[in-house]
């Protein structure tokens, strides 16, 4: 018998179905895992039996295969560790084998059995309830997920016992409740600056229009100080705003303890940062700083300094409002500061 798990692959923050097919059946003793597994999907053979052994169940003496369809989409990274872990608790019995229908599941293993946290947890759970699923997550990722909608239903249990005992119905999992990220100290403020009252002006009409901004002056004039301000009189997120940048930083794994933050981003990335760090990119596409600066602020200090390659790779981002690469990376870079453009 099969067992089938849904669980997700990543394609910028878009999350795509990925079905995990569980068989044991008898042969030589093997335990492989098809279709398109990078290092880190491959090595969770040896995650998955240690944290089996350390929660008291051993891995039967047969030929164990795991298929993770469909096979023309690249599976990478940890978060496969808990739904084939799943899928053979449910072949050998110890969860039902119908517990897992009607959710989604990611989820990294420790060695002791316990869940730990992984990005992409927040587009997980739009996926999941796009498919009218729920949402089986780490304990850390709980409130993160909890975002996507009141309606789903999430269980973020801390280990593979925990999440059995639920199934059995000896312990019972609350929901988790999505959470804010408490402000740590307190932000750069243009109410702070004395003085300069014609370049704090530049910047409310910059704010106000959502325009680009280019400063030019000496070492020391105050450049770099007031751009770092910029954020402080940007109109707050909406909520759906923050649901995208928390999107992006969720993919990213910049989400503390599964908590959004509601402060517009600020990026900074130094002059010799590469084409793939500012606009993101690669063969698992991920998201520069472009990207993260999404509804924020996107500030290139020392701007001829930057490499031209990597500025000129802005030019049609900004003009189109998104960036386009290998895995949908869906960004609106409308406010961008620069400075020390020489005269």
């Amino acid at each position: 018998m099969v067992m089938r798990i849904a669980t997700v692959a990543f394609e910028g923050i878009d999350a795509r179905a990925v079905d995990v097919q569980v068989q044991i059946s008898p042969g030589n003793v093997a335990f492989a895992v098809v279709r398109l597994p990078d290092k880190a999907v491959a090595e969770s053979r040896e995650r998955v039996r240690s944290a089996l052994i350390a929660s008291g169940l051993a891995l039967p003496a047969k030929r164990i295969t795991v298929n993770l369809a469909p096979a023309d989409l690249p599976k990478v990274g940890s978060h496969y560790d808990l739904p084939i872990a799943l899928g053979i608790m449910a072949a050998i019995g110890a969860i039902p084998s119908d517990a897992l229908n009607g959710f989604t599941v990611l989820g990294e293993l420790a060695l002791d059995g316990s869940i730990t946290p992984v990005a992409g947890v927040l587009p997980a759970a739009m996926a999941a309830v796009e498919r009218q699923h729920g949402l089986i997550c780490p304990e850390a990722s709980g409130s993160e997920a909890a975002w996507a909608s009141r309606d789903i239903d999430i269980l973020a249990p801390q280990s593979l016992i925990q999440l059995a005992n639920h199934f059995k119905g000896t312990q019972v999992m609350a929901r988790p409740e999505p959470a804010i990220m408490r402000a740590s100290g307190s932000l750069p403020d243009l109410r702070d600056i004395k003085g300069q009252e014609s370049a704090k002006r530049t910047l409310e009409i910059a704010a106000a229009g959502a325009h680009n901004l280019l400063m030019n002056g000496p070492p020391g004039a105050g450049k770099s100080m007031l751009a770092q301000r910029l954020p402080s009189i940007l109109p707050p997120l909406s909520p759906r705003e923050l649901l995208e940048v928390s999107m992006i930083q969720s993919v990213a794994g910049l989400l503390a303890n599964g908590a959004l933050s509601n402060r517009r981003p600020f990026r900074a990335p130094h002059h010799s940062a590469s084409m793939a760090a500012l606009v993101g990119g690669g063969l698992n596409a991920r998201p520069g700083e472009a990207s993260l600066a999404h509804h924020g602020v996107l500030f290139l200090d020392e701007l001829p300094e930057f490499q031209p390659q990597v500025l000129d790779s802005l030019r049609q981002p900004s003009k189109q409002g998104k960036f386009s690469s290998r895995g949908p990376i869906i960004v609106s870079p409308t406010r961008r500061a620069s400075s020390s453009w020489p005269p």
